[in-house]
């Protein structure tokens, strides 16, 4: 029996994927959880494994192309079976939640069922398109809307009918390009598509035509699709007030430097010692170590430290688990490797999900002061600039000292004033006096 390829939500915050790289051609032998192609989440790239033995007699969809979690984006058979059925029914979005039953997948195997099942059917009950298989008929009340020129009823879905209806398209006039010529989202996005182009093309035919080379168009990855959502909700929702606060980097600077000389395996830097500081703080103040549910207010008894990283395809922020009970080496080091690990995108989704304060260095880019926004459902994180040599009194007039300056975003709904200038104090006597972090 024939097993369908989805398009398999990798991460938990997948909502659809780019296929970067097919790993078989069609007509190649595939085994249960060997890898079949590459894809592109919202946060790294994923192998996606083959959920049935048998051949990849059909590939769907193109390299570079994204598809949402639930569709269909490949078939594997036996070299004998018809799949035009199959194929044919590619065209439509994933079957709603009802019609997505684990039948769909080798009746023989049922543990070998799409880890992507269900988000296949929270993507279908998103879309409303339904991939109904070829055996099933759908009720004419689901087909039908409308008639022809010619006075024969017109196969639509309903999500094709409430669309047309809502951009005021006559349903009757489209050709359809699903199963038996059913009318289908993508017919209802093509034909606005073609009426937005004309009144644009009449526009530019008045203009100067842009010159080659006058700009270029960068396509969306999947992590900066949802950077941009992320920020969207952040931003726009969150009631944020900032703390700023500057700290006397002398005694970490003399302890780095005496660390450094103990060996290679005591090397650390300021950011690594900053990390623990902040760690450390946050195990005493759980109410800013939280997170912000809607009808409740999550305070966390282990700290799970997130990291922003800057990747050439935009933010990803990494996450040290119980930092506070690490090591500054240990700390040192795994940050290392997760930065590593972001930038080459091979974190896996358990390395990027889960933390409950985050923090922002921009320090390394010579910037002085910034705001970083907040990371739902974290209720703030910490945005840290770079060290300077600042001139300050001292008691026999005055000295140069090094000094960081950092400023809290904070979620007001959760976090009040005073609560975050508390847990900034903390953070102040651990910085100026790091020796309470090997403690």
């Amino acid at each position: 029996m024939a097993t369908k390829v989805f398009m398999e939500a990798l991460s938990p915050t997948m909502e659809e994927g780019r296929l970067v790289k097919w790993l078989k051609n069609e007509g190649d032998a595939v085994k249960s959880g060997e890898p079949i192609a590459e894809v592109e989440t919202d946060k790294a790239i994923m192998e996606l494994v083959a959920r049935g033995d048998g051949i990849l007699r059909k590939r769907l969809v193109g390299e570079g192309d994204s598809r949402p979690v639930g569709q269909l984006v490949g078939v594997i058979a036996a070299a004998d079976e018809n799949i035009d059925a199959l194929v044919a029914s590619a065209g439509a979005a994933p079957a709603p939640a009802g019609d997505a039953k684990p039948a769909e997948q080798p009746a023989a195997k049922p543990q070998e069922q799409p880890a992507a099942a269900p988000a296949a059917q929270s993507a279908s009950q998103t879309q409303g398109e339904a991939a109904a298989p070829p055996q099933a008929k759908a009720p004419p009340a689901a087909q039908t809307s409308g008639s022809t020129g010619n006075g024969g009823p017109v196969r639509s879905s309903p999500l094709a009918r409430r669309l047309a209806s809502e951009r005021g398209l006559d349903i009757t006039q489209l050709q359809g390009s699903g199963p038996s010529g059913r009318i289908i989202k993508r017919d209802i996005e093509s034909a606005v598509a073609t009426a937005a182009a004309k009144p644009a093309a009449a526009a530019g035919s008045v203009q100067r035509a842009a010159r080659a080379g006058d700009y270029e168009d960068i396509a969306l990855t999947q992590i900066r699709k949802t950077i941009a959502k992320r920020l969207a909700e952040s931003i726009g929702p969150i009631p944020t007030f900032y703390l700023t606060a500057e700290f006397d980097l002398s005694r970490v600077t003399e302890m780095r430097a005496a660390m450094a000389q103990m060996g290679d395996e005591f090397k650390v830097s300021v950011n690594d010692i900053l990390m623990k500081a902040v760690a450390t703080a946050l195990s005493q103040h759980p109410e800013v170590n939280a997170h912000w549910l809607g009808d409740k207010i999550r305070q966390h008894h282990r700290v799970h430290l997130g990291m922003a990283v800057a990747t050439p395809d935009g933010l990803i922020v990494p996450v040290i688990f119980d930092a506070d009970q690490k090591r500054m080496s240990e700390i040192s080091h795994e940050a290392k490797e997760l930065a590593k690990r972001a930038r080459e995108r091979k974190l896996k989704p358990e390395e990027y999900t889960g933390s409950t304060f985050s923090i922002s260095n921009l320090g390394m880019f010579g910037i002085d002061q910034f705001t970083a926004i907040i990371n739902p459902p974290e209720v703030s994180i910490l945005a840290i600039g770079t060290a300077q040599d600042v001139v300050v009194p001292g008691p026999d007039g005055f000295i140069v000292q090094k000094r960081l300056r950092v400023t809290m975003s904070c979620d007001h709904r959760a976090v009040d004033g005073a609560v975050g200038a508390a847990f900034l104090q903390t953070l102040r006597r651990l910085i100026e006096n790091p020796l309470m972090l090997v403690f």
